[in-house]
């Protein structure tokens, strides 16, 4: 099993039981209940309509993608895995998203 802390480019962590509880977080993720209510409403959300069980295979993965992170919101083992990376911003742009002369 690949430890979460291994993730490249990651910073911050969380997994949630189906119901939301937190069994284990690192990073800027650590202990984050407002983000666990987040991530479970959305996953109940998209859930919502779903005659199946909560653990469907709808989908496999969510990304929420911002300027300078992302969030990877992954379904396994009855778990809700959340992963919070680091974003580069592609070369040629400044981490404030203005070009770059090279």
């Amino acid at each position: 099993m690949l430890s979460m802390e291994r993730i490249p480019d990651q910073i911050g962590y969380l997994v949630l039981t189906e119901d939301g509880a937190v069994l284990t977080s690192g990073g800027e993720l650590e202990n984050d209940e407002r983000v666990a209510n987040i991530i479970i409403g959305l996953v109940s959300l998209i859930n919502k309509d779903n005659s199946k069980a909560f653990f469907s295979d709808d989908f496999e993965k969510i990304s929420i993608t911002y300027d300078h992170h992302c969030y990877i919101i992954c379904l396994s083992n009855k778990k809700i895995h959340v992963v919070k990376k680091k974003l580069n911003p592609p070369s040629g742009l400044s981490s404030d998203g203005q070009l770059v002369e090279i």
